[in-house]
């Protein structure tokens, strides 16, 4: 393999987590250039825009690009880079994982979800203004278009991945025209696959559900900000944000990232965690076609933190940033990788 991707280390923990990424996919072997660039509030501190064009051009030519989280200011400021990447790259559909690591504590033992977010429109679309002082209103919107393919999506995803069942979530009892259009969209997609069992649930139900028995689900098709929501809360299932994964993926280009935020909180502290990072780039890597490559990391990360239960902190452990990124190396240059077991990715 030999690559070049574009590298958005971010701010926050950005950095910090990115670096061991990085650290880690050079101990597997991956012969990768990184064409890093500066985005957000750094950016901005340089007195550049805060999603410099170059960027959008490096991520177009390179195809590929694993980024590190990104502050979004509240109420102010700049609008999310997040969004504008989505938007501006048409990266539609929003992959997260959502798998039970063994070891890790929690309430559930076989959570095993794909959670698919349409990633381009719905209330994240920011159309929004002062109709007078104190009323504000922002607009939603739903187009067949947007719906269809991220639907399409989700059940090649599900097809090719040998998943039984996608369940489309939304509230089309109340925004009968908005949500409607979503939900007959996924109808209509869903006839194409008969081989994969098709449903619905109402947003609310099924954060309830979720909570209750999430082993009852399979791949959920989520609107832009339902999907934002619930892939949170599914996090909670499984140890947190700080072990899940994310891509974002359009028609020849795509973005890996982590679930989690930038939390400054604890930037430059060394205790983030790292894991959601990296399990992003064996997303990255299977995008790829790099799928040794990809195991080989897998394979390292279920060592230290299934068989040796090296947590961070986030996790119930006390391990820095450094010392799970040098155990996972030290794994990884053993040669002495599991391959073939059940994956942590």
């Amino acid at each position: 393999m030999s690559r070049t991707i574009t590298l958005l280390p971010g701010d926050g923990i950005g950095p910090e987590v990115t670096a061991a990424t990085v650290r880690v996919l050079e101990a597997a072997g991956a012969d990768i250039e990184w064409e890093s660039h500066v985005v957000g509030a750094e950016a901005v501190a340089l007195g550049d825009d805060p999603l410099p064009q170059r960027v959008l051009d490096s991520i177009r030519a390179n195809g590929v690009c694993l980024k590190g989280p990104v502050t979004t200011p509240v109420g102010k400021g700049f609008r999310s880079i997040n969004v504008q990447l989505r938007q501006a790259l048409e990266l539609y559909a929003n992959l997260r994982p959502v798998r039970t690591i063994p070891g890790l504590p929690g309430r559930f033992d076989d959570v095993d979800l794909i959670i698919v977010r349409e990633n381009t429109e719905g209330l994240y679309s920011g159309i929004e203004h002062q109709v007078v002082p104190g009323v504000v209103e922002s607009l939603k919107i739903i187009t067949e278009k947007a719906s269809t393919r991220v639907a399409r999506f989700a059940f090649e995803h599900a097809r090719q991945n040998g998943r039984k069942r996608i369940t489309a979530v939304h509230k089309a009892n109340i925004m009968k025209l908005s949500d409607g259009l979503f939900l007959d969209c996924f109808r209509r997609v869903a006839e194409d696959y008969p081989e994969i069992e098709a449903d619905d649930r109402i947003i609310d139900n099924m954060c309830m559900q979720l909570v209750l028995r999430p082993e009852a689900y399979d791949v959920l098709l989520l609107e832009n900000l339902y999907g934002d929501i619930v892939s949170d809360l599914a996090a909670g299932l499984v140890g947190g944000l700080g072990v899940v994964p994310g891509a974002n993926v359009g028609d020849g280009v795509a973005v890996f990232e982590a679930v989690h935020g930038s939390a400054p909180d604890i930037a430059g502290r060394g205790i983030a965690n790292p894991l959601a990072l990296m399990r992003s780039a064996i997303l990255m890597l299977r995008y790829l076609g790099e799928r040794q490559i990809a195991e080989r990391v897998a394979g390292a990360l279920r060592q230290v933190v299934v068989h040796d239960r090296l947590y961070t902190r986030d996790l119930g452990g006390t391990a820095s940033t450094n010392e799970l990124t040098e155990a996972v190396v030290n794994v990884l240059r053993s040669g002495e990788v599991e391959m073939g077991r059940a994956s942590i990715a």
